[in-house]
């Protein structure tokens, strides 16, 4: 119990002094414009952007609806595929050495880069966003998983073939729990990459969402408008981190029971 009140008090601690940190930065920021060093419509100040963030509330909530609902059929669909890849690699050696290069290579192609072909090969509506954000995520939770699996202990798994178990009570009972510890981790930075897919995917073509906000909002130069479309993609990702987080602890309570 006292274990449990100084974690507490510590994550306390942590959370105050970078809630310090950003509230000391905002005040810098707002004074530095107050004191005109940077023209406003360069750099609006924090109170500027409050208000755009007021006025165009409904709008964002509007277009927010559309980016969340890309992101996480993105991401569903990046989940899935994952585990189905990942097991697929874990379970035939030769897929393993001709799969994973290329997911390698994958990764070194700037997301940036593929959005505009995503465009021209799909159109300009949910289907592009919906791809690219498949691929911004798969990478760190096909990585995530098959290093769970490859790293179950060997001695069980020695243990459970001598008991006759078979692949799939291997799979259940040993490997998938051993790798959800890093699924998890992975799915924490997919879903920040979840939002930041749809909203790149968005800048280059599309109806509504986010990035066809900042695009609109950047051609009339409403730059206040434009850094609240940035605080809330970065609110949206710290919710979702966050709820990442909640849903480990209730699928994996062990370990976070403090003796």
């Amino acid at each position: 119990m006292t274990r449990r009140f100084q974690n507490i008090r510590n994550s306390f601690k942590s959370n105050s002094a970078a809630a310090a940190l950003i509230v000391l930065l905002l005040l810098v920021w707002q004074g530095v414009s107050m004191a005109g060093w940077i023209p406003k419509f360069m750099l609006p100040s924090p109170l500027d952007v409050c208000a755009a963030f007021y006025t165009d509330f409904g709008q964002l909530m509007a277009h927010a609806g559309t980016t969340l609902g890309e992101a996480f059929i993105g991401l569903g669909a990046a989940v899935v595929l994952a585990f189905v890849i990942a097991y697929l690699m874990d379970r035939f050696a030769f897929l393993y050495k001709s799969v994973y290069p290329l997911l390698v290579i994958s990764q070194t192609i700037p997301p940036v880069a593929v959005a505009p072909l995503l465009v021209l090969w799909m159109g300009y509506g949910m289907p592009p966003k919906i791809t690219l954000v498949v691929v911004v995520c798969f990478f760190p939770l096909a990585v995530g998983l098959l290093d769970g699996y490859r790293s179950a202990d060997r001695d069980t798994l020695n243990l459970m073939r001598a008991m006759g178990a078979s692949r799939l009570q291997i799979f259940r009972y040993l490997k998938l729990p051993s790798s959800l510890g890093r699924f998890f981790a992975g799915l924490r930075i997919s879903v920040s990459y979840s939002i930041v897919g749809a909203v790149i995917a968005e800048w280059l073509g599309g109806y509504n969402g986010l990035g066809v906000y900042m695009t609109r909002v950047k051609k009339s130069y409403a730059f206040d408008k434009m850094f609240a479309v940035i605080f809330l993609v970065s609110l949206l990702s710290l919710a979702l981190m966050r709820l990442v987080s909640l849903v480990e602890k209730w699928s994996m309570p062990y370990r976070h029971t403090k003796s």
